[in-house]
C-alpha cells in the first residue's frame, strides 16, 4: 500500500516506522499543507493526516478531490467536519476520523459509555474529565477528552455540555494539563461526599496511536464512505 503522510512530526515518524514494518511504502511526507499538483505526480492508496488544525481541512478535502481515501487523527478542526464529510461523499471517496486511533483508547471509550449509563441518575456523584498531554500539543482539551465528554452527555440527563475548567451545574468540567513528554493520559472520575469512582487510560508511547492509524488505513483502502474506528476494530477483531 502506498501511503501519503500529511504531517511529519513525532506521530508521522511513528506511523512511518510501523507502516514500513507492515510492508507499506511511504510515497509522500509533508509537514503541513498539501497541494493538488503534488498528489497528481504519484499513485497514493491512502493519506494519513496528523498535521495541524489550520491545515487539516485543506489536506483532507484536497485528497478527496483526488480520489484518495483519508485517515485523519488531527484534532482542533472539527467545526469543518461536516463540510469535509459532504465533500467526501460528493467525490465518492472514503474517510475515517478519530480523536484517538489507539486500540486501548477505543476500548476505553466503550468502558466510558457503559459507566456513564450506569451512573446516570446517581445524583450524589459529579463527573469530571482530566487529560494530560505533551507540551507540543496545540489544542486543549484533547479530541479524546471531548469524545469522552460527548459520550457522557449522551447518557447523562443532568449534563448538556462540557466546559474547559470552569463549568456550570449542567456542564462537565474538563481539565487540560501540559507536561513534557507525556503521550496522553485521560481520566474520567465520578465523585461524591463519601467516595470516588475513576477510569483511566495511560498511553506509554505513541506506538499505539500509530498502529491504530495504519490499521485504519489498511481497512479504508478500496472502500467508499464514512467510517469510524468501531468499524475498523469490528473488522480487525
Amino acid at each position: 500500500m502506498k501511503i501519503a503522510l500529511l504531517g511529519y512530526g513525532k506521530m508521522g515518524k511513528a506511523i512511518e516506522e510501523i507502516a514500513k514494518n507492515r510492508g507499506h511504502e511511504i510515497v509522500l511526507k509533508l509537514e503541513e499543507d498539501i497541494e493538488s499538483f503534488e498528489l497528481e505526480k504519484m499513485k497514493i492508496d491512502v493519506a494519513i493526516d496528523f498535521s495541524v488544525p489550520k491545515a487539516a481541512f485543506k489536506n483532507i478535502t484536497t485528497c478527496f478531490k483526488n480520489k484518495i481515501p483519508v485517515v485523519c487523527g488531527t484534532t482542533g478542526w472539527l467545526d469543518d467536519y461536516e463540510k469535509a464529510v459532504k465533500i467526501c461523499k460528493k467525490e465518492d471517496s472514503a474517510f475515517i476520523y478519530a480523536s484517538n486511533f489507539s486500540v486501548g483508547v477505543n476500548l476505553f471509550f466503550e468502558l466510558n459509555k457503559k459507566l456513564a449509563e450506569i451512573m446516570n441518575g446517581m445524583t450524589d456523584y459529579e463527573v469530571e474529565i482530566e487529560e494530560i498531554h505533551h507540551t507540543q500539543k496545540q489544542d486543549a482539551p484533547s479530541g479524546t477528552a471531548i469524545s469522552l465528554a460527548q459520550q457522557i452527555i449522551a447518557e447523562n440527563d443532568k449534563k448538556n455540555a462540557w466546559q474547559l475548567d470552569h463549568a456550570e451545574a449542567d456542564e462537565i468540567p474538563v481539565r487540560a494539563k501540559r507536561i513534557e513528554d507525556v503521550p496522553g493520559t485521560h481520566t474520567v472520575s465520578y465523585s461524591s461526599k463519601i467516595d470516588s469512582i475513576e477510569i483511566m487510560h495511560t498511553a506509554k508511547s505513541r506506538e499505539g496511536f500509530a498502529l491504530g492509524a495504519v490499521i485504519a488505513a489498511e481497512y479504508i483502502k478500496d472502500r467508499k464512505g464514512i467510517f469510524t474506528m468501531k468499524d475498523v476494530l469490528s473488522n480487525e477483531f
